[in-house]
């Protein structure tokens, strides 16, 4: 299943580094997304787009993580050509992201 049907997602910036939260929808799903969704899976889905290093931030109170990408954003929005200079369409496309669904019934 994709990533979106059990979580949502925020994305953010500061200047060449981009920072995405995937929340679960239900604290049950958060174990699944800490198994799943590292920060290894998160570098090689965005191959080509993160330059640098992903380094990711449990937040389990909250049932989310937190990926922050370093080397991201074309050099950032003032010097970037992006179309989408802040990466505000990261978290959507991680969202795309495909996690085996062994929750059961």
């Amino acid at each position: 299943m994709k990533l979106r049907e059990i979580a949502h997602s925020r994305t953010g910036d500061k200047g060449n580094t981009s920072n995405i939260s995937v929340i679960a929808y239900h604290t049950r799903h958060y174990p699944l997304l800490a198994a799943q969704v590292t920060a290894e899976r998160v570098k090689a889905h965005f191959a080509g787009v993160v330059e640098g290093e992903v380094v990711r931030y449990e937040l389990p109170d909250i049932s989310a993580l937190n990926f922050v990408m370093s080397e991201t954003l074309g050099g950032g929005v003032t010097r970037s050509l992006a179309l989408d200079a802040h990466g505000k369409s990261l978290s959507s496309a991680l969202l795309d992201l495909e996690i085996e669904d062994n929750l059961g019934p």
